[in-house]
């Protein structure tokens, strides 16, 4: 897997001499970065400047983790699911070794992603139970979510195009696929303890709706809500086979 931050040039629209130039380092220097040698600090703050990227997304493991005080640790929130790094889903995905979950209503727009089902792929293959339960086209609450994003018989069709998506995983045993015919207030994905929220709003596209990145430290904390959830709504749900 690439390392994030030539991921985060790449969407800033620069390369290893911009960087090499800016900071006044050797080329060489900014190769080894991308092979996972930690920068200096002032040099994360810079690179963390120039692409946009927080340095918790560059370097996860540069970042001092808090004791949680309360039931859940808040891992980061943001203010569209567009400003979530591609690198952050694939993170959370790869490192799953009990269970991956997903219930929205089409998830298109992570599962039309070549990486994200390779990694599914793998996943199953490693014997990890993978859910997903996306919305009935024929659901009422299907035709609701689309109306309300002004986007019409487009929802119904976003979750025809991910089934045919993920039809290759479903020859996986440990990939099951069901519909569900749900209000969703949240779009929610899950990787073991850890949790990824995509807030429905009124009226706005879930694209454009906030995210938070949840870890569980409390069985009856604000992650262990979110995974009721998805109980809840895959209890529910209807299996679904091409």
């Amino acid at each position: 897997m690439r390392h994030p931050l030539t991921r985060a040039l790449a969407s800033a629209g620069l390369n290893a001499l911009d960087v090499a130039t800016h900071l006044q380092v050797d080329p060489k220097t900014v190769d080894r970065w991308f092979h996972g040698r930690i920068p200096y600090p002032r040099y994360r703050n810079e690179l963390s400047r120039m692409t946009g990227w927080s340095v918790a997304d560059l370097w996860p493991d540069t970042v001092p983790r808090e004791v949680p005080t309360g039931a859940d640790e808040v891992r980061m929130t943001y203010a569209n699911r567009s400003l979530v790094p591609l690198d952050t889903w694939c993170s959370v995905f790869h490192r799953a070794t009990e269970a991956i979950d997903i219930v929205a209503y089409s998830a298109l727009f992570l599962l039309e992603d070549p990486v994200i089902l390779r990694t599914f792929a793998t996943k199953a293959k490693a014997g990890v139970p993978i859910r997903i339960a996306l919305g009935d086209v024929n659901s009422q609450h299907v035709a609701a979510r689309g109306a309300e994003e002004q986007i019409g018989d487009l929802m119904a069709a976003r979750i025809r195009n991910a089934l045919v998506l993920i039809k290759p995983l479903q020859r996986h045993p440990h990939v099951e696929v069901r519909l569900h015919d749900t209000v969703l207030y949240d779009s929610i994905y899950r990787a073991d303890s850890g949790v990824l929220v995509n807030v429905h709003i009124h009226g706005v596209p879930a694209a454009h709706a906030p995210v938070m990145h949840l870890r569980l430290h409390e069985p009856d904390g604000l992650t262990a809500s979110y995974m009721t959830a998805i109980e809840r709504v895959w209890s529910v749900a209807t299996a679904y086979a091409d």
